[in-house]
């Protein structure tokens, strides 16, 4: 099969690697896979070292009439099944540069809940566009939501999760008593850039409860934390003085590595939350609400545990579930690690990639 990805490969090597890895996997399969992206983009030199080939192009804004010539002219040259465009810039134009090409399908790639609508003009410049053929979805939240708003071939809207090796996410733990927790600290971290939606509030509602296990440690990690909210409900928690507000952090990975427990507590819908997937791969337990996909990640009382959303008390119960008992907290984790080699692999992603395209 002949592919061509049109992607950015700009941004840093952990987030874009599980992508980047399964086009390599489907080159090592044997197909031919076209990448055009920017040419200086870091990755650029593993694609080629695996057979993959490059075009250096990448637009500049949604409507970018040289990535258009350059992917039309890439079409009338090569003739490629399948065309997969990956984001918001290159959807579009992958869209316009296909027309006319009926042997080549178009596949797009959906990773969030909400925000495509029909009654939105620019819905058809990407997902909505007449000449999508199909649509891959990182999560089953995805897809059901992208299904009620394509006007035809809702069959053609699938779920394929993005590939994973564990190995990508082992950091070596970070000292926590340099952020003022004692050595007998036991941990929970929240990482997230603290929108409404994340439920941030709920997880420091839920410390009222959580306040009575002497040696807990709440850690929030990421940009707008300290909001005048969260700060009022550290303060009304109890133990205020055990929630850390860490901010904007560039050693996440050695910070969940070494903290007991990993909470996401949203509120409202989202695609495949990347820290649920880290914690797995680091054999850390986590607790998560049943909006969007990070649920479809855990088997529930298994791998962690799924919460309803908005509920403070069932994140505390989860949370001190896991504390009291060392030997089930450590057996969650493993088994959590074990799912993420046997279904979520870099080998599985491909494959169910490439029996979608066929499909098609």
């Amino acid at each position: 099969m002949k592919i061509l990805i049109f992607s950015s490969y700009k941004d840093a090597w952990n987030s874009v690697r599980p992508e980047a890895e399964m086009f390599i996997e489907m080159a090592k399969m044997g197909h031919d896979v076209t990448i055009m992206t920017q040419g200086h983009a870091e990755y650029v030199a593993r694609f080629r070292d695996n057979g993959v080939k490059i075009i250096d192009c990448y637009p500049t804004k949604k409507i970018c009439r040289k990535s258009i010539r350059t992917l039309r002219q890439a079409l009338r040259e090569n003739q490629y099944d399948v065309v997969y465009a990956m984001n918001s810039k290159t959807i579009p134009n992958a869209a316009f540069a296909c027309i006319g090409f009926k042997n080549t399908k178009l596949v797009t790639y959906r990773g969030t809940v909400g925000g495509l609508y029909r009654h939105d003009p620019s819905a058809y410049l990407t997902h909505l566009h007449p000449r999508v053929n199909g649509i891959s979805c990182v999560a089953q939240a995805v897809t059901d939501d992208v299904r009620k708003h394509v006007w035809k071939n809702a069959d053609k809207v699938t779920t394929i999760y993005k590939g994973h090796d564990i190995a990508w996410y082992q950091a070596q733990p970070a000292e926590l008593t340099s952020l003022g927790l004692p050595k007998d600290a036991f941990s929970v971290i929240c990482i997230a850039n603290a929108r409404p939606s994340k439920g941030v509030h709920v997880l420091l509602e839920s410390a009222k409860q959580l306040a009575k296990l002497p040696n807990l440690h709440l850690l929030l990690a990421g940009r707008d934390m300290d909001t005048e909210q969260n700060l009022a409900l550290a303060e009304q928690s109890g133990m205020q003085e055990r929630i850390h507000f860490l901010g904007y952090r560039k050693d996440v990975p050695e910070l969940l590595a070494a903290s007991k427990v990993q909470v996401q507590p949203s509120i409202s819908g989202e695609g495949l939350p990347k820290t649920i997937i880290e914690a797995m791969a680091m054999g850390i337990p986590s607790v998560v609400t049943t909006t969007g996909g990070g649920k479809e990640l855990l088997l529930d009382g298994e791998t962690g545990f799924v919460v309803p959303v908005k509920d403070a008390q069932a994140i505390a119960d989860k949370i001190e579930w896991l504390y009291a008992s060392e030997p089930n907290r450590a057996e969650m984790g493993r088994k959590a690690q074990q799912r993420m080699i046997d279904d979520f692999s870099c080998q599985e992603s491909a494959k169910q990639h490439l029996e979608f395209f066929a499909s098609l």
